[in-house]
């Protein structure tokens, strides 16, 4: 950065005993810090994981129903070995369907939940570029504000190593 980056006031930011220079209050930094993160996305989760949780409540109650369904017409008309086997028939591929819907409304939840963790990681990377940015630009600013002062300080012959010393710049900064 150089030392001529500025930072263009911002309204309610400037402070008539500082000049032109923008002071941020600790509220005013958490409010934007707050601005930059993502919101909170509790309840349209709980509903889609409801919804999820209510599709497959269905296809088990499906699923038992059926099996229910020709178990009774197994008992009532032939409850013998042929009718025990013709319950297998059908039982064996509703069981798979089932087992093979939980499967894929498994993977898909885990999909799912990757896509919102990447996308909150996406959000926090680039809230965290931006405070980045400010940061450096802020740093240069009093960088520049404090070769300002070093230089009007030694322009009047008044002695700087008390300034040096509260900035805590290495010997050689200015």
């Amino acid at each position: 950065m150089s030392d001529t980056t500025t930072r263009p006031p911002e309204s309610g930011l400037l402070d008539s005993g500082h000049g032109d220079t923008a002071v941020l209050g600790a509220d005013q930094v958490h409010a934007s810090a707050d601005a930059t993160s993502p919101p909170a996305a509790g309840a349209p989760k709980r509903s889609a994981q409801w919804s999820r949780d209510l599709r497959f409540m269905t296809v088990v109650l499906a699923a038992i129903a059926a099996l229910f369904l020709a178990f009774a017409l197994v008992v009532a008309f032939a409850p013998d070995a042929s009718g025990v086997s013709a319950l297998a028939i059908v039982a064996a591929p509703i069981a798979t369907m089932v087992a093979a819907y939980y499967g894929i409304s498994l993977a898909l939840r885990q999909v799912s939940d990757a896509r919102r963790a990447a996308d909150a990681a996406d959000a926090r990377a680039r809230a965290a570029e931006a405070t980045a940015r400010e940061s450096d630009a802020w740093a240069a600013q009093m960088e520049s504000g404090l070769r300002l002062a070093h230089s009007k300080l030694a322009a009047a012959r008044v002695d700087t190593r008390d300034v040096e010393r509260a900035a805590g710049t290495p010997d050689d900064f200015f």
